[in-house]
């Protein structure tokens, strides 16, 4: 029986045993999902404290059930280890992990090239390997497959199959999550692509959208936030201009989004969060330069975007300024650090961009946000207070609302007290008393 039979057989069958590397925001979802399908999973981390978290079943991401977490583990259907000779036992291999910038603004592909190292030692014929990190297009075949073919002495193709499936994670989406979100996925050669899509087919409810090559996987990820970038830079642009002709950016996209065709909402902020929007762009440039192509629609949102947490403390200091303020000096309160509304990611989040450049006026800051009780940043570490009420608004010169979270904050009573507020989210649009809020 060939490779590609064997592995269609223990899919349909659920004998094959899954291995998910990196048990973050993607990879521990994922390996739940697997989990629950019915195919026995193992986690692979370099983190002994998630491992350890993993394997007493107490769940750290929030976009996976507690409860789910706890009876799978407690099956046995999912083990953690930070042991990659395990890798051996498994006939499923994905691999989810960080896919950050470096100091530069340039790739930083060493977690992929560590994993698929790491992961090379002990593969075995008949194994399906995964990249579900995202990144530029050409890494499944650049960079993985000598790796593994090198580390192995196996043939990408004949001896194992190799793919690109990008991640889709939204934290905090209450619609969407691992289980119903489709699939992309490419690979090299027929046979792996065939497979490879059976088994997220087994595990996922999505559509499962095959393509011809993990290039073009590749690319379709980065479409899918540059999309996005470009059209937030749009909005970043436009509420700057906006503010100056004193129109409100946020009345004008409420009315353009009544159109049912051809517009699609996208709304400004302090900058852009998250591990995919704000990166994926420098990756594709990254790439074209490879090519002698110039990305200049990409990079021009991309300085805009970058440029939106200066803006904000320079709006800030302006509404400081009418109440004969100045920023040094001043006491300031920010509400949210999380990149997005009702989560508790800081991934990349702007906000954090917005502490140090007003700790660099001389503002002291404090931060309120009940899904963020403490974070590093640049090698600072900064912690929540405890709650807020009137007395403790009123004692600040300005409140800047800095990510838009819709629980757990009573904004009537920071709209009361508040000396002046700088909402940067619009999160404050039905509060009355709204002579003393500022929207970006």
């Amino acid at each position: 029986m060939n490779i590609k039979q064997d592995l269609l057989n223990k899919i349909q069958n659920k004998t094959i045993i899954a291995g998910v590397v990196g048990l973050g925001y993607v990879g521990l979802p994922l390996a739940v999902e697997k989990a629950k399908a019915g195919f026995k999973t193992i986690g692979f981390d370099v983190q002994k404290s998630k491992v350890d978290m993993v394997n007493s079943g107490h769940n750290y991401i929030g976009d996976v059930v507690n409860e789910d977490l706890a009876a799978i583990v407690k099956s046995g259907m999912l083990s953690a280890t930070t042991d990659f000779q395990f890798i051996k036992d498994v006939d499923f291999v994905a691999i989810c992990v960080p896919t950050p910038l470096d100091k530069h603004q340039q790739p930083d592909i060493s977690y992929v090239r560590d994993s698929a190292i790491a992961v090379s030692k002990y593969l075995k014929p008949g194994t399906m390997v995964v990249l579900e990190s995202t990144t530029y297009p050409g890494t499944t075949e650049e960079l993985l497959k000598p790796i593994l073919e090198e580390g192995s002495g196996l043939k990408c193709g004949e001896d194992f199959y190799l793919g690109f499936s990008p991640e889709r994670v939204d934290p905090g989406n209450l619609i969407y999550k691992t289980k119903n979100t489709p699939k992309v996925v490419g690979a090299i050669g027929q046979d792996a692509r065939e497979v490879i899509a059976a088994m997220y087919r087994a595990v996922l409810e999505g559509d499962i959208h095959e393509v011809s090559s993990p290039a073009v996987a590749e690319m379709e990820k980065i479409l899918e936030n540059t999309y996005r970038n470009i059209n937030i830079g749009l909005v970043n642009e436009l509420a700057q201009l906006c503010h100056k002709m004193g129109i409100s950016i946020w009345e004008v996209i409420d009315a353009a989004k009544t159109k049912p065709y051809g517009f699609q909402a996208f709304y400004p902020g302090p900058g852009l969060g998250g591990h995919c929007i704000p990166l994926d762009p420098y990756y594709l440039s990254w790439k074209a330069r490879e090519y002698g192509f110039h990305t200049s629609m990409i990079e021009a949102s991309m300085m805009i975007n970058d440029k939106m947490p200066e803006y904000t403390v320079e709006r800030l200091s302006d509404i400081l300024n009418k109440h004969k303020k100045s920023l040094n000096g001043a006491k300031i309160l920010q509400l949210g650090v999380a990149y997005k509304n009702d989560i508790d990611d800081y991934r990349e989040s702007p906000a954090l961009v917005v502490r140090e450049l007003l700790n660099a006026e001389g503002c002291n800051v404090d931060y309120f946000d009940p899904f963020v009780s403490e974070y590093k940043f640049n090698g600072h570490s900064y912690k929540s207070i405890k709650g807020i009420d009137a007395a403790s608004v009123a004692k600040y010169d300005a409140v800047i609302v800095t990510a838009g979270h819709t629980k757990f904050v009573d904004y009537q009573m920071v709209a009361d007290n508040a000396k002046v507020v700088f909402d940067t989210k619009n999160v404050m649009k039905n509060i009355k008393n709204c002579e003393k809020i500022e929207v970006l």
